[in-house]
């Protein structure tokens, strides 16, 4: 796709196509202002005022378009995401109103992952004038920041691993004039054994690593942000079966997510100090796998029994929220493809989404439902603690019971947060299988926006 920043300009009177926007019990109104021949022109294309119907009427020796949505006066995130993607190449402006959030879904309803396609021919830009020049720069750079999310999911393993992660962390380092630290080998062994032991399986070109980004005044608050990058997941010893093993290269959305909302962070420079914690690793399967049964040490000092090697997420954000924890911080926030549990009960719209303080999580809540990216709160409730209990180790990894499995995998995690911290686990699919306007098939961000706009009225640009 053009460069997102290219997609929506200011209006200054140039040419442009016009959308005109109405909903089925505004169209008998509106198409009384129209010719019979332009009439008849929306009757062949079966043009009755639906959502995300998309009409071209002719006018003289030009035309414009119609779109189809539900309020016409109130636009969402996605109102113009079926024009952006269905019209033809050229700059538009809408009629008697502004674009203001539907800015966001004309920018993503023209992306395409074409990477490997070698006879792909991608249709031309469709631009948006708008005289809310204000806006654009803000739209633009969370609609690029879902883009990226999209990208690095979309990117199978082979071209993803630990170590093109890394390539992502330093170029996002680099634009922002960050400090970047990874720690690899022996000094990753001894200081997060968890993220070592997840990931020694893999070849030498995967191998595991940890990136630590930060940024900004170390006087201002502490915002650490934390993703999970399991760039493969094959299950380990306790193997994936094919069907779930499929869409494995997207076990690394969380590192996505993190990176992508880093990146917001710094470019809107808020008065935080960031933190941005990426383990990364290949959850292969060799001889040198980490096994059922095995009690793996951790940073934090507490052991961990291997009761199922396919909850190894868990592990390497273990020892990056207790990272993140050493910085005594104001707010951590993570991010992972964490649980099937959390998409049975949900499903692969809404993130779970989990809080230690209710006021924190009614924020990211109100958050998502005004940005068109709603979580789903769930509890972390004490009494399943104990279905991580261990008869050999300080806690296990996994439950025996299939009760809770969202809930009792963010428990795991409150265990290596540090006491008393304000933290948020989103807990994300991170994957769209049915494409809809502004959302194609494969790589989705869900939570980021929700997580955003949150952060951003916490601490300000």
């Amino acid at each position: 796709m053009s460069e997102p920043k290219d997609l929506i300009q200011p209006d200054r009177g140039q040419d442009a196509i016009a959308i005109h926007l109405v909903n089925k019990d505004g169209f008998e109104a509106f198409a009384k202002g129209l010719s019979a021949g332009q009439r008849a022109a929306l009757a062949a294309q079966k043009f009755e005022g639906g959502g995300y119907q998309v009409g071209i009427v002719p006018e003289g020796d030009s035309w414009f378009a119609v779109g189809g949505i539900a309020n016409p006066e109130s636009l969402s995130s996605w109102c113009l995401a079926k024009l952006a993607e269905e019209l033809p190449e050229g700059t538009y402006r809408l009629a008697n109103i502004e674009a203001g959030p539907a800015m966001f879904g004309w920018i993503t309803g023209q992306y395409r992952f074409c990477r490997y396609k070698s006879d792909d021919k991608p249709q031309g830009p469709r631009i948006l004038l708008t005289t809310q020049v204000g806006q654009i720069d803000a739209a633009t750079a969370e609609a690029q920041a879902e883009c990226f999310v999209r990208d690095l999911v979309n990117t199978p393993a082979e071209d993803m691993g630990p170590a093109a992660l890394e390539a992502e962390c330093e170029k996002l380092a680099k634009a922002h004039k960050a400090e970047l630290t990874v720690v690899r080998g022996d000094t990753l062994e001894q200081g997060y054994p968890m993220v070592h032991a997840v990931g020694r399986a893999a070849a030498r070109a995967h191998a595991p690593r940890l990136m630590h980004l930060t940024w900004g005044d170390p006087s201002h608050p502490v915002l650490a942000v934390v993703g999970k990058g399991v760039c493969f997941d094959s299950g380990g010893l306790d193997i994936k079966p094919s069907s779930g093993m499929r869409l494995m290269k997207k076990d690394m959305g969380g590192a996505a997510h993190a990176i992508a909302l880093a990146g917001l962070v710094m470019g809107a420079r808020l008065k935080v100090r960031l933190h941005l914690l990426i383990p990364a690793v290949e959850n292969a399967i060799s001889g040198a796998s980490f096994r059922p049964g095995d009690v793996l040490a951790s940073r934090k000092g507490l052991t961990v029994e291997i009761h199922n090697t396919d909850a190894e997420g868990r592990l390497i954000l273990g020892d990056a929220l207790t990272r993140a924890s050493e910085e005594s911080p104001d707010l951590v926030v993570d991010f992972a493809t964490l649980t099937g549990a959390a998409r049975v009960a949900l499903g692969p719209d809404l993130p779970a989404m989990m809080a230690r303080r209710d006021e924190t999580a009614e924020a990211f809540l109100a958050a998502g439902k005004a940005n068109d990216d709603p979580p789903w709160r769930l509890p972390l409730p004490d009494a399943y603690r104990e279905y991580l209990s261990s008869d050999v180790a300080d806690m296990a990894n996994a439950s025996a019971n299939p009760f809770a499995g969202a809930s009792v995998a963010g428990l795991f995690l409150d265990r290596f947060v540090g006491d008393g911290i304000d933290w948020v686990h989103f807990d994300t699919f991170a994957w769209n299988p049915t494409p809809r306007p502004g959302r194609a098939r494969g790589g989705r961000g869900l939570g980021l926006r929700a997580a955003w706009h949150a952060i951003r009225d916490r601490y300000g640009a």
